[in-house]
Parts: C-alpha cells; sequence; structure tokens
C-alpha cells in the first residue's frame, strides 16, 4: 500500500461526523449540560449551524406540570364566554356536535372578574390563583388533535397520539441533563395507581434509558411508601458500596462484549443512581421536614402534598417533574360527563390552593424565575351540555379538543399575560391558535433547546419531540 494512499485509509477509519462525536460522548444532546458548563466559548462551539440556528438563550431551568387529569373546562376557569348566555338552550351545529337530545349551549355559572395590575379574567372558583394571577400568562387557544383521553394524553406528553415516542421530561433530560446526579433528572408524582394510559405518559421510548422517569405513588406520605426498599435492611451504606462496586465491574465487563447497548448502560446508571438515593431521597422525599405553616398553605390533600413535594425536588436539582391530578374513587377527576357544575366546583378546591401555594413558595424561594410550571389538562371541555338521554341528571360538559386554556408561571413567560383568543363561544381557537406541537416548541426554547435541532437518531431516520411542525409562541416570552 502506497504512502497516500495508507494516510487516506488512516484519515477516513478515525474522523467522525459531528454527530458521532456527540453519541460517543455517552449524551448526544445531553452533553449541552456540560458545555453549559463551559461557558460561552463551550456553547459555541455547540452552536455550529445545523441548518436549524442556533442554541436560543435558557430561560427556565426546571419544570413542573400539574396536570388535570380528564381536562378542565375553560369557559369555567380563565376563558369567559358571556355571549353562551344569549344562546343558552340553542343547538350548536357542525361536525363537533353529536346531533341527539341534548340541552344546547350552557353557559357557566361561575362569575368571572379581573384581578391584579394585569386584569386577567379568573373564574370565581379560583380564587388562590386569581391572587397571583400577575405572575401568570394564560393561553386561551390551545387546540390538540383528537378529542378522546387516550390520544391527547399522549400527544401533550409525547407529541404524538400513539404510545411509541418519548415523553416531553425524557427530552428535557437528553437534551439538558440532570443537575443532580444522586437523584433522578425526571421525576412523576401520582396521588392514585392508576392513570389513563399510564407509564407510557412518561416514557423514554427509544431515547436511552437513563432518561426515563421515575414514578411514585404519593398517595402515603411516608418515604418507605413512596419508594420501597429504599433501605438495605442487611448493609450498610459501605457494604452496599464495595458489593455494588463488584457488580458494576462485571456489567462493564458484560458490556464491552455489547458496545451499543444502552438498555444495558442504562441498567448501569440506574444502580448507581439507586445506591446514592438512600441518601439523597430519603432527605428530600420527607415532606414532615416542612414547617406546620407550609403544609397549611398548601394543604393536606394527596395532591397539595405532592405540589410541596414537587417544591423540594426543585430545589434538589430535579430538571422536571410532573403531578398528576388523580384520586382513588376516580383517575380522570377533571372528566366532568354529568354534575359538571358541582363536581368543577369542589375539584378547583383543592387544585387552586395548592397551585397557587407553590407559585408563591417558588417565588419567596427565589426559584419561580427559573422555574416553569405549567397547569392544563390534555383538552378543555364543551361549551354546550353533555348529551345525554336521562334529562333529570344534572348536565355534564363533554370532551372539547378545538379549544382550551392553559395557565403558566415563572421560567421566562410573560407575566399577567393572556395570549390568543377563542371564538365568541369558546369552541374554536381563532387567534394565535396554539397546537401541542407549538406548546412543546415554546417550552423546549424556554429551556434553552432548538426543538428542531433537538433530535435522536433511532431505526434510520432523526426524531424529535415535535415531529416535523411546531412554531415557538415569541409572544408570550418576556
Amino acid at each position: 500500500m502506497s504512502r497516500a494512499k495508507k494516510q487516506e485509509w488512516t484519515v477516513s477509519k478515525t474522523s467522525i461526523s459531528r454527530r458521532e462525536m456527540l453519541e460517543r460522548s455517552t449524551a448526544g444532546f445531553g452533553m449541552l449540560g456540560l458545555m453549559s458548563l463551559l461557558g460561552p466559548d463551550g456553547l459555541k462551539a455547540m452552536a455550529v449551524d445545523s441548518g436549524y440556528g442556533a442554541r436560543p438563550k435558557p430561560r427556565a431551568k426546571r419544570v413542573i406540570f400539574l396536570f388535570m387529569n380528564g381536562g378542565p373546562s375553560h369557559v369555567d376557569t380563565f376563558d369567559p364566554k358571556p355571549e353562551l348566555k344569549r344562546f343558552e338552550g340553542q343547538q350548536p351545529t357542525g361536525k363537533l356536535y353529536r346531533k341527539s337530545k341534548g340541552r344546547g349551549f350552557m353557559p357557566s355559572p361561575f362569575v368571572f372578574a379581573q384581578y391584579g395590575q394585569s386584569g386577567l379574567h379568573v373564574s370565581e372558583t379560583l380564587p388562590e390563583l386569581a391572587k397571583v394571577i400577575d405572575e401568570c400568562c394564560v393561553i386561551k387557544s390551545m387546540h390538540t388533535d383528537v378529542p378522546n383521553h387516550e390520544p391527547a394524553l399522549l400527544q401533550m406528553h409525547t407529541g404524538n397520539i400513539q404510545p411509541i415516542r418519548p415523553s416531553f421530561g425524557s427530552w428535557l433530560l437528553y437534551g439538558l441533563g440532570t443537575e443532580n446526579a444522586n437523584l433522578p433528572g425526571y421525576v412523576v408524582l401520582r396521588p392514585s395507581q392508576k392513570i389513563v394510559v399510564g407509564p407510557a405518559l412518561w416514557s423514554n421510548s427509544f431515547l436511552p434509558a437513563r432518561h426515563q422517569a421515575v414514578s411514585i405513588d404519593t398517595s402515603n406520605m411516608e418515604v418507605d411508601a413512596m419508594l420501597a426498599h429504599i433501605r438495605n435492611p442487611e448493609f450498610d451504606l459501605k457494604q452496599q458500596r464495595e458489593q455494588l462496586d463488584l457488580v458494576q465491574q462485571l456489567n462493564r465487563l458484560h458490556k464491552t462484549k455489547r458496545p451499543g447497548e444502552e438498555a444495558l448502560e442504562g441498567e448501569i446508571a440506574a444502580m448507581e443512581t439507586a445506591y446514592q438515593m438512600q441518601m439523597a431521597a430519603t432527605d428530600v422525599l420527607d415532606v414532615s421536614q416542612e414547617p406546620e405553616y407550609i403544609h397549611e398553605s398548601y394543604g393536606r390533600t394527596p395532591f397539595a402534598q405532592s405540589c410541596l413535594l414537587a417544591r423540594r425536588l426543585m430545589e434538589a436539582g430535579v430538571r422536571c417533574v410532573s403531578v398528576y391530578y388523580t384520586n382513588k374513587g376516580n383517575n380522570q377527576p377533571w372528566d366532568t360527563h354529568k354534575s359538571h357544575n358541582e363536581r368543577h366546583r369542589k375539584l378547583c378546591v383543592d387544585s387552586d390552593k395548592a397551585t397557587a401555594a407553590l407559585i408563591r413558595d417558588l417565588k419567596a424561594r427565589g426559584l419561580l424565575e427559573d422555574t416553569l410550571v405549567i397547569w392544563g389538562g390534555e383538552f378543555g371541555r364543551t361549551p354546550y351540555a353533555e348529551n345525554n338521554l336521562k334529562q333529570e341528571k344534572p348536565a355534564g360538559r363533554d370532551h372539547h379538543h378545538t379549544a382550551f386554556s392553559m395557565l403558566l408561571a415563572g421560567g421566562g413567560v410573560k407575566r399577567g399575560y393572556s395570549y390568543g383568543h377563542s371564538d365568541e363561544l369558546g369552541i374554536h381557537a381563532v387567534d394565535q391558535p396554539m397546537h401541542v406541537h407549538d406548546f412543546h416548541a415554546t417550552l423546549l426554547h424556554l429551556m434553552g433547546l432548538n426543538h428542531k435541532a433537538l433530535t435522536y437518531r433511532y431505526s434510520g431516520r432523526d426524531f424529535r419531540l415535535t415531529d416535523v411542525h411546531g412554531e415557538v409562541a415569541h409572544d408570550l416570552i418576556a
């Protein structure tokens, strides 16, 4: 072989693409978490033009998603529609309405008023959120693809209506890494065992296993109940460390014969995190350490105590926390197909107090500025009454996907701001409509991630949270 040929062969074998370099660095876009430690020069190196532009300036470091399972009514929370009174009882037309013996348009029985310096409208059912509304941004023009729970839940969590894609929290971990190696970077708090769809909502799917969420049942707030077997009954920490070191040596030996096995790498990382969690998690999860006035400010319900725990996880450096509003008797409590007015009022009492307390608490601790709080569900509820043949029952509201509201606070969004509008009856998003893909693009932007550039190659193509869609809503960013 000639010297020139030999040199050419050497170069071709040793040079790698930018994508390969990132993948071999074990984190792909997760390297951004490391590069942020290197200062502006490091970030510039990562901002090589990939056809999608540079990485946006991060406004938020952490996210708490307070998820109202079942879909809260937009026309009874943040989007008043006085015109519904004028059309009360009249039958709506169009493909959204199931033609049967319905009661027609149903105005909200709740009084709306304008609050704070911003003058944002809030229903009387949310008096505590009304007091902190100047910290919030209300999106009134959300819409999604399907008015059924399972596909709508999946789309809100993963960007896809089928259970085949990674969750929003997993994408965040992939893109940013974690701020605390002793705790999971993504935690799900659920006050009941059963949730519609279930683990697919917080799955890492084809992303590396280390980006999977840890799901915790918070129906019992005792640490040993939330994390079973968190303490080793036989060995102290030193003995466990020696045992784990031996096991990990064997694991890495096993791994050398199986390069690129992400599941194996995830198992190795999970075992290390589990060991570290014995010290870190037992302290963070112990909400009994909080003073009495903090517990009272949040409330004593499972959802309220989960919100308090979410704040403690934020302080400990967890990247993403989802808190689901469910209970033992109903895993979709906001799905008010009957007795809507009564049920909506009761649900708001619990959610309102805890959510407002979380916003206040984060602000008092200097965390709200870089913590994004999200409140909402998979869709809204119809401005007209639920169709049922037994008219003697109190009316409900059906699923509604073409217009609904979401509440944001902190994390770089405009304070006291209303984004977009639905039409006069609350049926369609008509001004600045925000699809779930746009919502995800905006959330990633606030976290300092370009949704078009945050990709992962799987099965021969590049995937991203927003698929081939999504536009950032720059108007709501401060």
